[in-house]
């Protein structure tokens, strides 16, 4: 049986998840606007959100909302945290790497949090000492222990995000794995890790409602969150390394041998 909070947060997820699938490949009917350059939010993306918070505020009217398009809207004590489709980029190309987050957050702790593909039906889940899900599986990171064996995922920065070091570090990374992955959305990215799909993962400069859901995925899979230059990863943390944990000192020093 789900937790009372996921069972709230899936039902929000799966009712907006059909407006995702529903607009999914249809471009020529979705009005797109530019933040910046290769930064898009499209007509899609505000009707998820609007969806999820007219679900969520039904069940919990007076909390905190943080979402990606509506910003904050005060309320009292617990956190919830919304990104309506993660990877807007690959929605709008027809890639299918996409989906929903909500995650819920007390005193700065993520609690709670889901990752949804509705296009794969993909729905990925965890909760504070219950466990990893997708679905009705229980999820485990991967066994790996040699960094040559491991695939690891990224974001490739664009724009004005791209970084001095990037390239170095994906110079060393691709040298001592056994490949580097971008699936176009860092939400997935960190449930495949902890699906032990892929045995790693680092990007920075992303946004809490990004990485919200996937970080406790890891924990609760049984991996480990670090930022970057291996300090504790915080919810106001914007870089973030995640590994099956074996792999992790190794992959730290893959990112920080610059």
């Amino acid at each position: 049986m789900l937790p009372a909070t996921i069972n709230i947060f899936e039902k929000a997820a799966r009712k907006a998840g059909r407006i995702l699938t529903r607009d999914f490949g249809e471009i020529e009917n979705l009005q797109i606007q530019s933040k910046n350059v290769g930064d898009f939010v499209t007509s899609a993306d505000l009707k998820v959100e609007q969806s999820i918070l007219e679900t969520l505020k039904y069940y919990y009217p007076n909390v905190n909302y943080l979402t990606e398009e509506s910003g904050h809207i005060k309320g009292d004590g617990e956190t919830i945290i919304i990104d309506p489709i993660d990877g807007t980029s690959n929605f709008i190309h027809g890639i299918p790497f996409v989906s929903i987050v909500i995650a819920k957050m007390i005193n700065n702790e993520i609690t709670d949090g889901v990752v949804y593909n509705p296009i794969l039906n993909e729905f990925y889940w965890a909760s504070l000492g219950k466990g990893s899900w997708c679905n009705n599986k229980r999820l485990r990171v991967s066994k790996r222990i040699n960094l040559t064996d491991c695939l690891i995922g990224t974001g490739i920065p664009f724009s004005n995000r791209i970084y001095e070091k990037f390239y170095t570090e994906l110079d060393n990374v691709s040298k001592n794995t056994a490949g580097v992955r971008r699936l176009g959305s860092a939400a997935l990215d960190l449930a495949y890790v902890a699906a032990g799909k892929i045995d790693g993962f680092w990007e920075r400069d992303l946004n809490l409602w990004d990485i919200c859901s996937g970080v406790l995925l890891v924990k609760e899979a049984g991996g480990k969150v670090s930022k970057p230059n291996g300090d504790k990863w915080t919810t106001k943390s914007r870089d973030i390394t995640v590994s099956n944990s074996l792999i992790h000192n190794k992959l730290l020093e893959n990112l920080t041998l610059l």
